[in-house]
């Protein structure tokens, strides 16, 4: 198993992580994967290669549809299949667990989301209304037989049962498939720490990485990518354009209203531009945030009073940082963890040259 960056002493930012330095830092939160691998060689459409997966992140504990959450969005870049995004701008709430998955097993992954949803609020769809699923997607076509749509619903169902607070990060889930400014990506994440009013709150991210070129790689402000392509054998480089897209979810145990996680969420993409990203004409970069402080009851009283950190105050800016911070780790963790993966038709990306990386860093 590859290791995280921080492993290697490498560290971004100024504010302190979480214990994990996960978005389940955040309490509550939980992560789960389902990981498909079967196949090798050629691609026949409809049988394989499948290098694809499901990660789904399940906001707390209890029942999210009667116990919603306060949640917003920011589409950076609209080259995405995304579903459940609108009733999440317009009601400003998150009541499913979120599910990733590639682009063209979105319905299916939908569908086993709302099969989880039914199986245990028997009055969705009779009693009240029905449920707003949400599932996010990037292309991981390159390496998996993408026509295929291997995803089942049981997959997607598997994820958010399995979900747990120590999960893998790279090449598992979702990120499977995924590839990073050409080189192997898939699933990062980081957290950071903040104090607010004399009160301790955490910021969690999670992200499916699958954007960039290589040559527009940054660290830490050093354009370190144009020095990795001159190590990687000419023929390797698995993506000469910004094509690609990136998913961001931001976890907060900070109270928030939607509107304020909306200016969060917009915040998540400032951190793929600190890597490199410009978010290319074909890119889906996509941020969904939501905050664990405030429980909407679903049959609750039609006047709420929720906790919320005032847009007036500059308190903010702390949160805002801790999502930028974390943000442009995270895209860094999905590389450094992401194990080797040989797609359909031979089709791979190059695994990061950590040792290499390190090493330029060292010479700042």
């Amino acid at each position: 198993m590859r290791k995280r960056m921080r492993e290697y002493g490498i560290t971004l930012g100024l504010l302190p992580t979480g214990p994990l330095n996960a978005i389940t830092d955040v309490e509550g939160v939980t992560v789960g994967h389902v990981t498909l691998i079967s196949g090798e060689g050629k691609l026949i459409p409809g049988k394989g290669p499948v290098r694809t997966g499901v990660t789904a992140i399940v906001p707390h504990s209890g029942n999210i549809f009667k116990e919603k959450l306060i949640a917003s969005c920011y589409v950076g870049n609209g080259f995405g299949k995304s579903i459940g995004l609108i009733q999440v701008k317009e009601l400003g709430t998150l009541e499913t667990p979120i599910i990733l998955t590639n682009t063209l097993s979105v319905g299916t992954a939908a569908d086993g989301l709302i099969e989880y949803m039914l199986s245990f609020n028997e009055d969705i769809g009779i009693a009240t209304g029905t449920v707003n699923p949400v599932v996010l997607e990037c292309n991981d076509g390159y390496l998996n037989d993408i026509r295929g749509r291997h995803v089942r619903k049981e997959h997607v169902i598997a994820a958010i049962k399995g979900a747990k607070n120590e999960f893998e990060t790279g090449s598992v889930g979702a990120g499977t498939g995924m590839i990073c400014h050409g080189f192997k990506g898939g699933i990062g994440t980081a957290s950071r720490r903040i104090e607010i009013g004399g009160k301790a709150y955490t910021v969690g991210v999670l992200l499916l990485t699958n954007y960039g070129r290589m040559e527009d790689l940054i660290f830490n402000g050093k354009n370190v990518g144009k020095m990795l392509k001159e190590e990687i054998k000419k023929g390797k480089e698995a993506a000469k354009e910004d094509q690609g897209s990136c998913i961001i979810v931001i976890a907060t145990d900070a109270p928030m209203d939607a509107h304020g996680l909306e200016r969060v969420a917009k915040r998540g993409v400032l951190g793929l531009a600190k890597t490199g990203s410009f978010m290319g004409n074909g890119s889906g970069d996509i941020a969904i945030a939501f905050s664990t402080a405030n429980k909407i009851c679903h049959y609750g009283e039609p006047v709420m009073e929720i906790k919320t950190i005032s847009p007036h105050s500059g308190d903010i800016n702390k949160v805002f940082q801790a999502v930028v911070e974390a943000v442009e780790e995270a895209v860094w963790d999905s590389m450094f963890t992401a194990e080797r993966i040989v797609g359909r038709d031979y089709h791979e990306a190059p695994l990061l040259p950590v040792e290499k990386l390190a090493e330029m860093i060292r010479q700042d």
